[in-house]
């Protein structure tokens, strides 16, 4: 890790869907070769039915961070499953909502537009443990029938009455094809990945062999310390947060942390810089050795409702 870029061999940045290079084919053009398919999947869903968990689980890799908390991701994640057989680029997204500010707003406008017409497969996840609610079927209308597979997320977490109930209600949303699946245990998780990539059509890697994400470095280093912000903080505080890079000159690494109000910044820091310790200690244990980490808390008033703040942040 030198300095921002990209985890994973240098990937091809900037493409969105399979038309993005022109005039490939895939292996097979060249005659006598075998098939190699190559599609993008996007994975929707309401907040916390485990969207990130999923991605992680099916790459056997860490690209978007997880927590209990509602609303942790925030942008369009991308992570990318590489076979000798095919690759599949995932687009994880925020849970979609119903916003109370212009930051919510946005998160929603980053999940939907991962829907378009180069996404061969549109996964819709659900909670197997809680019953199918009227945002479930909101999120239900943004995925085309013929390209969307449902998963119905947490099996391990529920009794065989409750999944069966949860399939039986979700195969009344007309979808594609139902997985039952734990993102946490593995349960299910080879079955589906087959069936995403049987959906793939023949196409070229996308990205050089052995890539996992595009995120840049520094995207990931603000990540990790908001998702170990998320795991200290309580009440409406996870929801203030705000992280980015704003210095890296490798091994040193300044990262700010934002809050909305004063009396959160205490909150932040804690007694005797306690949990800004904790947390530092935590994101370095998931960096390369000898990363120096200095974290910063900042005020910065009201940035989920400030259009010109959201720009600045990237949102």
């Amino acid at each position: 890790m030198n300095e921002p870029g990209l985890r994973g061999p240098n990937a091809v940045a900037g493409l969105r869907g399979p038309n993005a290079v022109a005039g490939l084919r895939g292996p097979n053009a060249v005659a006598g070769l075998p098939l190699f398919r190559s599609g993008f999947a996007t994975i929707l869903g309401r907040p916390n039915v485990g969207k990130s968990t999923l991605l992680n689980a099916m790459l056997g890799s860490k690209v978007s961070i997880v927590s209990d908390k509602p609303q942790t991701t925030r942008t369009q994640v991308r992570g990318v499953l590489d076979r000798p057989d095919a690759q599949v680029v995932f687009v994880d997204t925020p849970g979609i909502h119903k916003p109370r500010t212009p930051a919510g707003e946005r998160f929603n406008a980053a999940a939907t537009s991962a829907v378009d017409d180069d996404v061969d497969v549109v996964l819709l996840v659900i909670d197997a443990t809680a019953p199918l609610g009227t945002g479930d079927r909101f999120v239900t209308r943004r995925v085309p029938a013929e390209r969307g597979l449902c998963v119905v997320n947490k099996v391990d977490k529920a009794s065989r009455a409750q999944v069966l109930g949860q399939l039986a209600a979700a195969a009344e949303l007309g979808l594609a094809e139902y997985f039952p699946v734990s993102a946490v245990k593995g349960t299910g998780l080879d079955a589906l990945v087959e069936a995403i990539v049987a959906r793939m059509p023949e196409g070229p890697r996308y990205y050089p062999e052995g890539t996992v994400t595009d995120v840049p470095d520094a995207f990931w280093v603000a990540e990790l310390v908001r998702e170990q912000l998320l795991a200290v903080t309580r009440e409406e505080l996870p929801h203030s947060i705000a992280c980015r890079v704003t210095e890296w000159e490798w091994p040193r690494i300044r990262c700010e942390i934002l809050v909305e109000r004063e009396s959160q910044k205490g909150i932040v820091i804690g007694r005797g810089g306690e949990v800004l310790k904790k947390v530092g200690t935590a994101v370095r244990g998931q960096l390369p050795d000898g990363a120096f980490l200095d974290l910063v808390v900042r005020v910065e008033p009201d940035w989920q409702r400030r259009p010109h703040a959201l720009d600045r942040l990237g949102f």
